[in-house]
C-alpha cells in the first residue's frame, strides 16, 4: 500500500470516527429540548446553536482553505 493509500485509509477511519462522535453529541444535546426536565429560553437556544453553526463554518474552510499558504505578490 503507497503512502498515498495509507493516509486515505488513515483519513476515512477517523473522520467516520469522529464524525459520529459529534453526531452522537447532538443527539444528547437534543435531549435537553425537554420541556418537562429543563427550561431555557429561545435567546439561550440561539447562542448554543450559532456557536455550532459558526464552529460548523470555521472547521469546513479548513477543508476548502489551506491555513499555510504562501503569500505573493
Amino acid at each position: 500500500m503507497s503512502s498515498q493509500e495509507e493516509k486515505r485509509e488513515r483519513f476515512k477511519k477517523l473522520a467516520v470516527y469522529r464524525t459520529n462522535g459529534v453526531l452522537k453529541r447532538l443527539k444528547v444535546l437534543g435531549n435537553c429540548a425537554n420541556r418537562s426536565a429543563y427550561d431555557y429560553s429561545e435567546e439561550e437556544i440561539s447562542k448554543i446553536f450559532s456557536e455550532i453553526e459558526r464552529k460548523i463554518r470555521e472547521t469546513k474552510a479548513k477543508f476548502h482553505f489551506p491555513k499555510h499558504k504562501e503569500f505573493k505578490l
